[in-house]
This record gives C-alpha cells, structure tokens and sequence, in this order.
C-alpha cells in the first residue's frame, strides 16, 4: 500500500472540512501518517479509530513514512516546514489574483502545487519564480449528507446564503440588492448562515445590527454539524453567493447537490464548477483592489467588483427565481446535481493519488469506471 504523510486541519472550518474529507478518502486506498494542525474537531466519531490511527503512524514517522511524499493541504503563504525527505505537495485555497513576495518564496519551495481551479492555475503560472508543476483537482461534496430531496416551502420563498460575514463574501451588498429585488414583498426572506470565528465580537455586532434592520431576514447561530447545515438548506429554494473570490465555497456545490437554485459570481474559482445551465451567473465587469480593513489590508491583488450591473444582475435573478418559486415551488437545479454527482470527494482523492503516485490504484480505477 502507498504511504502519504498529511498535514492538515481536521475540523469544520474550510480547510478543516477539505482535510477531513480527503483524509476519508484518501485512507481507503493510502496508508497515511497524519499531522493534524491545530485541535481536531469532527461532527461526528466515524473516523475518530482511523485518525487515531495516522496519528499513531507519525510516531513511527522516521522509521516508515521518511521517504513517503507528503501533502500539504494549508495556506500558500506558510509552507515553510517540510515532513520528511519525500516530494512536497502543496495544496492551498487562495482567493486574490496576485502574490506578494512570501507567497511566492513559500510556493516555491514545492515539488508540486495543486489547485482547485484552473483559475488558480493561472494566477500561479504568471510568476516565473514559481518553478513547480502545478495541477488541477477539484474540491467535492459528501453526497451521503448533501442530496436532492424534493421538498418545498410554500409559504415563503427562502433565499439562502453560507459564508462567514466578509466583504468578500458580498454581505456589504446582499441586503441591498435583497431589498430592491423585493421592496415591499411579504412571502420572501434572506437567510444568513454567517457563523465567523475570526471576527471581533464589534465586527459581529455591527454586521447583525445592519441585517437584523430587514424583519424578513434571518441571522442562523453557529451549526456544529454538517447534517445540520443540509438540513438548514433543505429548508431553502434559492441560494445566493455574490462573492467577490474564491477559493472554492464549499457550500455553493453542496446546494446544487441538493438540487437548490443558484445565483452565483461568474469570478474566480466559482468558474471551476459553475455555468449557465446550473446557475444564473453574475458576469463580472470591472476589478477593484483587494480591501475589506479587516482580513484584506495592504493587498497586492484585485477582487471582482459589484457596483453597476452585477448589482443590477443579482437583482434581476433575485426576482427571477421568486417568480419560478411562485409558479413551482418545488422545482429543481437538476443540472446542479448533476455537476456535483461528478464532484464526490471520492473523486478527487482519485486525482490526488494519480497526481502525487502517477496512477490510481487498481481500487480507485474500478471505482471511476463504475461511478
């Protein structure tokens, strides 16, 4: 059997959520020596014999996993410490469209970098000083908790929206445009899962303050599972993502795997996964220097900018999908589920193994040809 070292959180954070997850995958096919960052926190204890259990292997780490390639699924600006004498393998999530200096001398410490998006691809390979090959693999979705059930909520449409309060997000914007779409509406409402454990208790306050001002929307507390996250998005029709980057967002594939609606900016790594048959898409104009005085100080990079018409769009397909829900409020994104069924975290554990080995296991390659 292969051997991995991994270093990665395993929590219910972003990349807590990556990391977990691949681990999950990954350990079916892989003996892994896991170095977890930071507390490891699950939602649940099906895996907890199994990470005991690479953990344990990193105690034996010099005598077995030495020469093992090790993954690194963490942030692009600190790749610093090496596990091992065996080929490095970054795997990072970045959101702006340049790097400063430490972000390129860390990546460039890599054998490979992997991204999710051929965006990302992009931003790296513009910088010569970056000599590593980089690769592509996706992000994916558990469909054992994110999966289409008809459901409808008749009474009033729900509009949904996952991410912690940031402007990048587009939370400095949302409201607005929720309350041109539907001045005087009574059957609709904005639904806010916001939870961010970065922000100051005045940032949250003030955030809260300006939303809690629209009697229509709701502010969801903290959810400590993912069951319960789907739960909560079963509950919704529409979800709403006029983020300015990203990385990713996790949570914009998990509703279309649900079958939800979605709007979405047609932006960053959003594009990976997102087109015009599984989403209305924010087309983006103009650029704006990447700023919010709280997480983004002192960029060098540029994030996609929402005054003028992708206001305007996002309004448009607010109203759009109002009137779809009252016309047929259980109708569904069938091809959002569609993308997200060849998006399984199985999936990409494939591709990693192919990446970092050169070829799946004869297991995975049966899988993939059966999936």
């Amino acid at each position: 059997m292969s051997k991995l070292n991994m270093f990665a959180p395993i929590n219910l954070l972003g990349y807590g959520v990556v990391g977990k997850n691949l681990f999950k995958a990954l350990s079916k096919q892989i003996d892994i020596a896991l170095f977890p960052v930071g507390n490891i926190h699950l939602d649940t204890e099906e895996l907890a014999s199994d990470i005991q259990k690479a953990i344990n292997n990193g105690h034996i780490f010099d005598k077995v996993f030495h020469q093992s390639p090790c993954l690194k699924i963490w942030h692009e600006h600190d790749l610093a410490n090496r596990i091992g004498n065996g080929p490095q393998y970054a795997f990072p999530f970045f959101e702006i469209n340049a790097l400063d200096e430490r972000r390129i001398n860390h990546l460039s410490s890599m054998d490979t970098i992997i991204v999710a998006s051929t965006w990302a691809k992009d931003v790296i390979e513009r910088y010569s000083q970056i000599s590593a090959p980089v690769k592509v693999v996706p992000l994916g979705v558990d469909p054992n908790i994110f999966s289409y059930k008809p459901q409808a909520t008749e009474d009033v449409c729900v509009f949904l929206n996952c991410g912690k309060w940031e402007k990048r997000k587009g939370h400095d914007i949302l409201l607005e445009m929720f309350k041109q779409a539907f001045p005087n509406e009574k059957d609709v409402a904005l639904w806010m899962m916001p939870s961010n454990p970065f922000l100051s208790n005045k940032d949250r306050h003030e955030w809260e303050r300006y939303y809690n001002s629209d009697a229509r929307v709701k502010i969801i507390p903290h959810l400590t599972t993912h069951q319960e996250v789907a739960n909560m998005m079963s509950l919704s029709y529409c979800g709403i993502f006029p983020s300015r980057a990203e990385g990713w967002n996790l949570e914009l594939l998990e509703m279309m795997a649900m079958g939800k609606h979605v709007i979405a900016t047609d932006y960053s790594a959003h594009t990976q996964f997102c087109n015009d048959k599984n989403a209305k898409l924010i087309k983006i104009n103009n650029f704006e220097k990447a700023e919010d005085t709280v997480f983004f100080t002192n960029s060098v990079g540029e994030w996609a900018s929402l005054d003028g018409d992708p206001f305007n769009q996002g309004v448009e397909y607010l109203r759009h999908y109002y009137e779809k829900w009252k016309s047929n409020p259980i109708s569904h994104n069938e091809e959002g589920i569609k993308t997200a069924q060849k998006l399984s975290w199985s999936n990409t554990a494939h591709q990693l193994e192919e990446v970092i080995y050169g070829s799946p296991s004869a297991k995975a390659q049966q899988e993939l040809q059966t999936a």
